[in-house]
């Protein structure tokens, strides 16, 4: 009789996602983006929102706060219906477990992946003042001096958070952490002088770099970025063998919610990111398109985990 009555219980569940994966989408769909406006999850974010305005509706809404992980955590509460989805990047994806004791969700189990949307390399850049060229410059400055340097980042447990206390870890040098809620703050301190040095998306720096209020050093990749060659690679530019520290980010739903549905919104995104017209932007922006199937998304996030848990715990890097 039990096994009766599961069976029945499964087949209803599958009915139901069954029939609202038919009905799909019967309203807008709200896209949370986990950082700021006008930063590089909201450019993309709404790119696809426009070009599948007749087809999906998305309705972009920035949550910022605390690296994205409030955001994350309030979606992954959400109903499982395919109407809430998280726009999210590394920090709250893959690092936020192990520097949070006390985190509200487990990215691998409360959360399905949609598609993974695209990657970046995080760009070193430093105030013209400090005078430096390169990174090994920058870090013989910092052994000089230790303590008396400072650096943005766009949020706690982010990428471009770990990416500088990885440079740390590996030379053994200081700086004070400033974080701030997104990129184009972060960039903006830099420029202003209100810090010295900051890992962050190369588009909310151009700007700063053209007026010569920021200048570039190196790449956070293990390879150059196809979209910036002339960059050189911190390990290029500082001797920081073995140094990587990729930016990507991708859509994901409740867990729980119908693969039928994920399945749809996956096609459709797909769709969009390989239109001429979105791959337009994310260029200028020098965002690398990925896309893709949701086991690949779900495959790099466990693998993003398994690489950065040790680094986290080897920097002692804690966000509570």
């Amino acid at each position: 009789m039990k096994t009766f009555t599961a069976i029945f219980s499964l087949a209803a569940a599958i009915s139901a996602g069954s029939a609202a994966a038919q009905g799909f989408p019967a309203k807008p769909v709200r896209l949370i983006v986990s950082a700021a406006a006008g930063g590089s999850l909201d450019i993309p974010a709404r790119a696809i929102a426009e070009r599948l305005r007749d087809r999906l509706p998305l309705i972009v809404e920035n949550q910022p706060a605390a690296g994205g992980t409030v955001a994350v955590g309030n979606v992954a509460k959400s109903a499982p219906d395919g109407y809430t989805l998280i726009y999210g990047f590394n920090g709250p994806l893959a690092y936020a477990p192990f520097l949070f004791s006390n985190l509200s969700y487990d990215p691998l189990k409360d959360l399905t992946p949609v598609i993974l949307m695209g990657g970046q390399p995080f760009t070193l850049g430093v105030s013209p003042s400090l005078g430096v060229n390169n990174v090994k410059e920058l870090v013989d400055l910092l052994r000089k001096s230790p303590g008396k340097y400072n650096y943005s980042s766009l949020g706690n447990g982010s990428a471009s958070h770990l990416s500088m206390e990885l440079v740390k870890n590996m030379t053994r040098t200081f700086m004070v952490h400033i974080p701030y809620n997104g990129a184009p703050p972060a960039a903006a301190a830099l420029a202003t002088g209100d810090v010295h040095a900051a890992f962050l998306p190369a588009i909310v720096m151009m700007p700063f770099v053209q007026s010569g209020r920021i200048k570039i050093l190196a790449v956070s990749t293990k390879d150059r970025f196809p979209l910036t060659p002339e960059v050189p690679t911190v390990a290029e530019s500082g001797g920081l063998k073995g140094f990587d520290a990729d930016g990507w980010n991708g859509i994901l739903a409740p867990a729980g919610t119908p693969r039928e549905i994920v399945l749809r919104l996956n096609r459709d995104i797909n769709d969009a990111l390989a239109s001429n017209e979105v791959r337009a932007v994310l260029t200028k922006a020098q965002i690398r398109p990925r896309g893709g199937s949701p086991e690949d998304f779900g495959e790099l996030m466990r693998g993003e985990a398994q690489k950065w848990g040790p680094v986290i715990k080897f920097t002692g890097a804690r966000l509570d």
